[in-house]
């Protein structure tokens, strides 16, 4: 095997075709040591990241990472290795460890690559790789400019903790021995401000954030820091709540959570070890029937679109909910063969879990509510996966004639995913794009609220 050497430009990542060699070369190692399956991933990544507090630069960091994983299977031992060096020495070794463990390990029959007819034969163009040329002083420019709104925005603003701005492009390929080799490129930049608000009766602390693939689709810096400041003033004065049954409204970016506890209740994982509160409820109703939840894997520029998965398996638009009926599971390659059911193309995670949104936004669920709570933020993991118990440290409003009347702060609400899921009034349609799990404000009726 011949040394391969990939470098990256000052301006930006390799080309694909040098990863593309060296992926071959790893897979060809492979076979060579004697493995009858392989499959390796390789991957580069560069990016700026700056921090800025109090007007002077925080932290100032250029990231330039790449990794090598490889896979080998000796029938159904599987051995895996991964290296962070491209030389030939290392590539050779690092094939030999995978390699070595494999032969050690027990045989599973669920262990091996994607059936090949599974794989993708088309990649389209996602259209997810956008470079901003960022250097490091209009960074710093960007980042002054987001902590200086917040200082600007309300005079009880006492300080910004950090007001940051982050560049990252990445250059992925994959492939297998049964001839797969798919490359993805892809971009993503944000900018985030956490502010600390005071008055005389203390001081409370909130954040706000922009991140996309193009820097075309971000929110100015500007008005991330209004958003932050914004927020962590209407904490100011929180309060503790006695304990109460009521509705709680989640703010979308709280709402993913609950979405998220769903995605691990029906990854394949948690159900072939039938540690799942979802276990057998494939063609049940889960949610009442105005419930959907699709995957979109293949919107242009979206933070989770993705042509294929890990595997190589292609993806595709699918309903995971349809009318509040569990159509389908989240499973990679190995968890669908212990369940004896066929990939679903999600090795790796879901690809742009969308929840079809109401007629009603924000305002309008607040009327809708007309008295309970708004959780703004979220403490702990809180969500028991086996038993559908859900109990976490919260924040965020009281509402009165579907009106905000007081913050409010260390507080629980506690319920079982089954029943909240059940009781889920109305989905917003104000839904938050900044992440792999779209939804907007989630509205659940009869919870526990606990408090003094």
């Amino acid at each position: 095997m011949s040394a391969v050497i990939t470098k990256t430009s000052a301006a930006g990542l390799p080309a694909e075709s040098d990863l593309t060699r060296l992926l071959e070369q790893v897979l060809d190692e492979a076979r060579r040591q004697g493995a009858t399956q392989a499959e390796a991933s390789v991957s580069l990544g560069i990016g700026l990241s700056v921090s800025v507090r109090r007007g002077e630069v925080d932290t100032l960091e250029h990231e330039r990472d790449r990794g090598l994983s490889v896979a080998v299977y000796f029938g159904h031992r599987q051995g895996t290795a991964s290296s962070a060096d491209f030389s030939t020495p290392s590539v050779r070794a690092t094939v030999a460890a995978a390699c070595s463990i494999a032969r050690y390990t027990s045989e599973d029959p669920a262990q091996g690559l994607a059936d090949p007819e599974m794989l993708a034969t088309e990649i389209p163009d996602l259209d997810l790789y956008h470079p901003w040329g960022l250097d490091a002083d209009a960074a710093i420019e960007r980042a002054l400019a987001c902590e200086a709104a917040a200082l600007a925005e309300d005079s009880r603003v006492s300080m910004v903790d950090s007001a940051n701005v982050s560049s990252h492009e990445s250059l992925r390929v994959y492939g297998n021995s049964h001839g797969f080799i798919g490359v993805v490129k892809a971009s993503r930049h944000g900018g985030s401000c956490i502010v600390i608000a005071r008055d005389d009766k203390g001081m409370q602390r909130d954040y706000w954030y922009t991140v996309a693939t193009s820097p075309d689709a971000l929110e100015d810096a500007e008005s991330v820091g209004r958003q932050a400041a914004s927020q962590a003033v209407r904490r100011l004065g929180s309060r503790r709540l006695n304990t109460r049954r009521a509705p709680v409204l989640y703010v979308p970016t709280m709402a993913r959570g609950l979405i998220g506890h769903l995605v691990g209740a029906v990854s394949g994982s948690a159900l072939y070890r039938r540690s799942s509160f979802l276990l057998d409820h494939l063609g049940k109703q889960i949610f009442p029937d105005h419930v959907t939840l699709t995957e979109h894997p293949h919107r242009p520029r979206a933070l989770g679109s993705a042509p294929f998965d890990s595997e190589g398996v292609a993806t595709r638009d699918r309903n995971l909910v349809e009318r509040g009926v569990l159509q389908g599971y989240v499973l990679d390659s190995y968890s669908a063969r212990k369940l004896g059911m066929t990939t679903t193309g999600n090795a790796g995670g879901v690809h742009n879990l969308e929840i079809s949104p109401g007629r009603l936004g924000f305002d309008d669920l607040l009327r809708e509510m007309g008295t309970g709570l708004v959780v703004t933020e979220l403490m702990g993991q809180g969500g028991n996966l086996v038993t559908g118990d859900y109990s976490r440290g919260a924040a965020g409003f009281w509402v009165e004639n579907g009106e905000p009347a007081y913050p409010v702060e260390e507080i629980t609400v506690a319920g079982n995913l089954r029943d909240m899921y059940r009781n889920l009034v109305a989905a917003g349609s104000d839904l938050d794009h900044r992440g792999n799990i779209i939804t907007g404000s989630l509205l659940v009726e009869g919870m526990t609220v606990a408090g003094e």
